[in-house]
């Protein structure tokens, strides 16, 4: 018997923005811009603190709205960092107030300056380090290349390697995914199919531990590395959820998505060069924010001449995406929700 598409009230459950704590079961919220929704999530649940700097972060966005690209990094960094703080304290996660980011020159002196010496140091304590603290990422080095941080972007990933030509994609898109259920071995596991245009050649060789090509469906799918025991295909009991997430939070690392009209879901294959970091894109979209933003406030010359330059397209559709990328990512983080534009549907 094949497997089938696990439900909750009749309903299927997708494959879910949130990483730790997905909303299974609960209705795709429908809306232009998640503002309105997480401010009226966290005022029903008194989370005031919280709600302070959800509503900072929209007043630095909305400021920024209209401003050229060698002055919109500023403003967005700073709306960038205080919905991350509205998450961490959301989510009750302590952190020291500063920034945890600093510039970190990873060049010869007097080298001239571009990506890959464009570097930031994660600290011990900040903002930042806190948010990598509450994705429990695994990532070992604290230092990395503006050029790295973006290879590791899926939102900008193509318009990476259309700007570093000789770069292989280590984005693969995949469509359908969810999790199924497997009537003969009572399992549960996570299922997707590649698109058509993936090149299959060594794909094994490619995937992350998390996941391998499907043997039942042949090499058009792939599916989790691991499942777990699961009795009906609907309606889960609140143990089986419970490992449901631990499943769900297992491959997001590796599973990542652009926001927009539609969800747009992804592999992170495994690449050498540039590094695969173990860090999930909010992480990294505010870490490369602080850096342009520092480079916006004290080097504005050169920010320019970067705008100016072989990067112009690169840097401008980070600047240009990175916002609903993001916010999109914490509001899913925060109330566990999924995000998408009203009157949009999939071709059928």
């Amino acid at each position: 018997m094949e497997a089938v598409s696990l439900r909750i009230s009749g309903k299927e459950i997708p494959f879910y923005k949130a990483v730790l704590d997905p909303a299974f079961g609960i209705r795709t919220v429908l809306t232009n811009s998640p503002w309105t929704f997480v401010a009226l999530w966290l005022k029903r649940r008194k989370q005031s603190e919280a709600l302070f700097y959800w509503g900072q972060a929209q007043q630095f966005y909305n400021a920024s709205s209209g401003l050229p690209m060698e002055s919109a990094p500023l403003l967005l960094y700073y709306s960038f960092m205080n919905a991350a703080k509205a998450l961490l304290a959301a989510k009750s996660v302590p952190f020291d107030p500063h920034h945890g980011v600093r510039a970190h020159n990873m060049g010869r002196a007097g080298a001239k300056k571009n990506l890959n010496n464009e570097g930031i140091k994660i600290m011990p304590k900040g903002v930042l380090p806190s948010l990598s603290l509450y994705f429990q990422e695994s990532e070992t080095e604290c230092i990395h290349s503006v050029r790295e941080i973006l290879f590791n972007l899926g939102f900008v990933h193509r318009t990476y390697c259309l700007t570093y030509t000789s770069q292989a994609e280590m984005f693969l898109p995949i469509k359908n995914c969810g999790y199924v259920f497997d009537p003969v071995s009572k399992v549960v596991f996570f299922q997707a199919q590649l698109s058509k245009d993936v090149a299959h050649i060594r794909l094994a060789n490619r995937l992350p531990a998390s996941l391998i090509p499907d043997p039942e469906t042949g090499r058009l799918a792939i599916r989790s590395s691991v499942s777990i025991p699961w009795s009906k295909p609907s309606n889960p009991t609140k143990d089986e959820l419970n490992k449901l997430t631990v499943l769900h939070r297992s491959l997001r690392m590796d599973v990542q998505y652009i926001a927009g009209s539609q969800t747009l879901w992804y592999v992170k294959t495994m690449t050498r060069r540039p590094r695969r970091l173990l860090r999930y894109s909010p992480t990294l979209v505010l870490a490369a924010m602080h850096r342009l933003s520092e480079i916006c406030r004290y080097r504005p010359i050169e920010l320019s001449s970067y705008l100016d330059g072989p990067h112009t397209w690169l840097l401008s559709e980070f600047l240009s995406m990175s916002p609903k990328q993001f916010l999109d990512e914490i509001a899913s983080e925060i109330t566990g929700h999924q995000f998408l534009v009203p009157n949009v549907r999939s071709p059928t």
